[in-house]
């Protein structure tokens, strides 16, 4: 069941896709909320801006949370237990694998990657029973606004 402050988190989360458009990255924004609720760490597609193909939005979010956690002395950092992740695109298999070992309990996602999507629509890594943890997810909040971002993005780079 998505709530208002699922609502809410998207909206930074396309914040942040639409600030990778700036670098000429892919617009896939997230957002990682500590225990709290309140913002831990925010990332968006940085692959053309370092020339890093690990540097997906979600990966960005969970390295600078666990970094924001490990100064704050929370146990030993690189947990985020408790945290939400919200992001713009359904994440794919290196993602949802990194979000796995990280533990993170919840994921809020837009749009649905039907060629890449490993959270239900070519792979389902998050609930996969034979991995240790498990994820809650939440899927297709604000899902025509972020599919309308990504498919602007695509149709103008087709046109140069």
């Amino acid at each position: 069941m998505t709530d208002s402050s699922h609502l809410t988190l998207m909206g930074l989360a396309l914040d942040e896709a639409r600030a990778a458009l700036s670098t000429g990255d892919v617009p896939i924004g997230a957002v990682i909320t500590g225990p709290d609720g309140s913002v831990l760490a925010t990332g968006r597609n940085e692959r053309e801006a370092h020339g890093d193909p690990t540097a997906h939005a979600e990966l960005v979010a969970i390295r600078s949370a666990a970094r924001a956690l490990r100064e704050a002395g929370t146990d030993d950092g690189w947990r985020l237990e408790d945290c939400t992740l919200v992001v713009t695109l359904e994440p794919c298999a290196m993602c949802a694998g990194a979000i796995v070992l990280s533990r993170i309990p919840r994921v809020v996602f837009g749009a649905w990657d039907e060629k890449a999507g490993a959270v239900g629509s070519v792979f389902d890594i998050l609930r996969e029973p034979r991995l240790n943890h498990w994820v809650e997810v939440y899927p297709g909040v604000r899902e025509e606004e972020c599919g309308r971002l990504l498919s602007e993005f695509f149709r103008a780079r087709r046109q140069k």
